[in-house]
Order: C-alpha cells, then structure tokens, then sequence
C-alpha cells in the first residue's frame, strides 16, 4: 500500500491498519499457490480504492435511478466495451458482484424452482452452484449431476449425453473449480444443442487464460458465459455474464432488478482496468507463463512421488491426491501453509475422506506467475512442498522452509505490493 493511503488508515483506525499491513507483508512473503487466488496492479489497487465507491448507480448506462450518473455511465460502459472486445462476446454484464450471484442470475433468467438444471458434481471437480445440493441451487431446482470416470478422472461425454437425453435439463453447466485438464466445450455444445438445453459455461478460473489464448473459448459455443474478474484474469474480485444477443435483455433484467441493487460502481472501474490490461502482450504471455509453470510444477511433483489426478495439468491447476503419502490433506496444507506455501486442502474425485478432511490439495500457478517466477523456480517450490509434506509435525523444516521461501519472494516482487 502507498504510505501516504496507509498513514490515512492508521490516524482513523490503527487497529485495522495494522491488520492490513500483516497481510501485506504475509502476500509479500510467502508463496501464493491457492488456484482461485492472483495480485492485481497497482492501477487495479488504486481504481477499487476510489472515490467512485461513493456513488449510487441503480440501473444500466443511460438509464439509471439516481442522477449524477456523467462519469458512472461512461466507466461502465467501457468495461462492457472492453469484455466484449477482448472476449469477443455479443453482449457483456458486468455488474455481478462475483461467480456466485453471477450464477444464480443465470439461473433467474432462464429457470422456475423445481425445474431440471445439470452440472458437474462438486466431488468431481464442479462448482457449488452448479447445483450442489448444499447449495441453493440444488435445493431449489432439480438437480443431475455428471462426474469423472474412475479410471481417468475425466469427463465420459457418453455419460453425460446419456444422462442429459434421460433428465432433459433445461440448463447444462460445464466448468468448475478442481478441473486440470482442457475443458471441451464444443462436446458440451453439442449435448446442449441436442436436448434443447441453455449451455453455461463457467470459467471463472480459466478467464484469463481464455483472455490471453491459452486456452480455448467457449464465447462461441456457449449461450451464456460466467466468470468471476480476479482469479487468473487478475482483476478485482467481482463478476461478469456474457452471452449471446438474444439472451442479453434476459441476462440484464436478472441481474438488476432481479437480484441486486446499485453496481459497485468501484470495482467497476477496476474490472475495466484489469481488462485493458489483458489485451497487452504483456498479459497474454503472463497467461502462456501461467500453464508453463503449471505443468513445469505437476512434472517436479510427481518426480517427488506425489500423485496427481489426471496425472498432470493443462491449465492453472493441480489437484494432488496425498493418500500415497500418507498424510491428509488438511494436515498438508496447514504444515505447507507454516512453511510459507499457501494453498488449499481439497477433495479428490471419489475421496473416501470427508470433505472438511479430504485426501487432496488444490494449487495453481497463477499469483507466483504475477511475481514473474519461471520453471526453475517451480521445481525448487516442488522440493519445498516435498520436505514439508514429508515432515508434517517438524516445525524446524517448517521455519527452515518459510525462510528460503522469504528469501526466494524477495527476488520476485508482488504487483501492487510496497516493498
């Protein structure tokens, strides 16, 4: 944070100052590997801490609730410009708060409660609201879920198809949160289109590796497309639906005045940032680096016997299955976690462990690509997470580890972050 901005904090409120300096300099410090998680720029930092996050905007450009709305309608629009062009989409929101409500006015839009939607189950990989029955999703609409194969952990497209031909879902997700291979789009394409189904495509994960070609779109094939704008697109942490024209009133009367109010017209503006960034070269070979690290990271750790489901990556994303090593997934991560190393205990395709206490791990390579970390670096945070894993109640490794690391980081500074 500039001091002049966290002097301001800290004459009002020290407390929180404070705080917010801890986890500075812990962003600054450790090894970020939590798949979901990224740095923004400075000028991200800088247009979700404006003035902009003073003002009311019900409404869409150029017909708003509340007047004042000059500059408001003007930002707005841009961003919409700009995820249209960089997406090539026919029509672009982006006032969802984030992937959540950004679903859910999917859902508003094209369901009644009780009707029949189809996702990918969470245990395989799916997202909670794709119709997880914990979430409200499943509890309010009929829900069919497809998973993995057991041998392959991937996606039988036979089983899906069957099972879309038997249910007849008005809606059919495809995308999740514990993918690591390609997501093939045009197969569920073609499902959807042969049982009449509305086909969203979430990438939330992959946005900015959609952005930045590194992995292929599903603009074209899909009638809705939802993502989140942090995560690899390195944005602030809100949401977007594009979709085709057609759907483009549908999608808008959902999300306001369906389920939100004003727009946080702040974040806006940071999105719009954000998004004129990953048109640059710079940006696309940030995405190519992302998935380089990735598999560079999946290769180092099974050369350390870790076992990886779909024995490796083709994106962001590795998904660890610890049971050869012995030790649980939460015990893992908390131990990688007092070592520097942050990431998340996962669930793995059918994890005989309970979910708050799985056998996995979830990583990705999208916040220490920000930092400009390469292979080399990748295979020395393999060896790192092997030391731990193996030696999870040694909290000497753990201090040992957490210093090479801080030694590491200061290498590779954060964006956005002071040093």
């Amino acid at each position: 944070m500039h001091p002049a901005l966290a002097k301001t904090i800290a004459d009002v409120d020290p407390a929180i100052a404070e705080l917010i300096a801890d986890e500075e300099k812990r962003q600054r410090d450790s090894i970020r590997l939590i798949a979901s998680e990224n740095y923004v720029s400075g000028a991200v930092l800088a247009a979700t801490g404006s003035v902009l996050t003073n003002k009311y905007s019900e409404g869409y450009p150029g017909k708003r609730y509340y007047e004042g709305q000059k500059y408001i309608d003007q930002i707005e629009q841009l961003c919409i410009d700009r995820a249209k062009a960089l997406f090539g989409a026919d029509h672009a929101n982006v006032q969802p708060y984030s992937g959540s409500p950004a679903n859910l006015a999917v859902y508003f839009a094209f369901v009644k409660p009780g009707d029949t939607i189809m996702g990918m189950g969470l245990p395989a990989g799916g997202h909670l609201t794709h119709g997880w029955n914990v979430s409200i999703t499943g509890a309010y609409f009929k829900s069919v879920q497809y998973g993995v194969r057991p041998d392959t952990h991937r996606v039988d497209f036979d089983a899906v198809r069957e099972l879309a031909r038997k249910e007849k879902p008005k809606l059919l997700f495809c995308g999740g949160t514990a993918i690591p291979r390609t997501i093939e789009f045009d197969a569920f394409a073609d499902i959807a289109k042969e049982v009449g189904a509305i086909l969203v495509a979430d990438i939330a994960h992959i946005a900015g590796l959609v952005a930045g070609g590194a992995h292929p779109s599903p603009v074209a094939l899909a009638d809705v497309v939802s993502t989140t704008t942090h995560k690899t697109l390195r944005g602030p942490r809100g949401g977007m639906l594009m979709c085709k024209a057609a759907h483009a009133k549908a999608i808008d009367r959902s999300v306001f005045p369906g389920l939100q109010g004003g727009p946080h017209n702040h974040t806006t503006a940071g999105i719009a940032v954000a998004l004129h960034e990953a048109k640059t070269d710079a940006f696309k070979a940030y995405a190519r680096q992302i998935v380089a690290n990735a598999k560079a990271l999946a290769a180092a750790l099974i050369e350390h016997g870790f076992s990886l489901v779909t024995g490796g990556t083709d994106n962001h994303l590795i998904l660890a299955d610890l049971t050869n090593k012995n030790v649980p997934g939460k015990v893992a991560a908390k131990a990688l976690d007092a070592s520097g190393i942050e990431l998340n205990y996962n669930s793995v395709p059918f994890d005989p462990r309970k979910p708050f206490d799985p056998s996995g791990i979830r990583l990705g390579t999208p916040s220490v690509s920000s930092r400009g970390m390469r292979e080399p670096e990748m295979k020395q945070i393999a060896a790192w997470m092997a030391r731990v894993v193996s030696a999870p109640s040694d909290a000497s490794v753990h201090a040992q580890v957490a210093g090479e690391v801080r030694e590491l980081c200061a290498k590779f500074p954060a964006p956005g972050i002071l040093v």
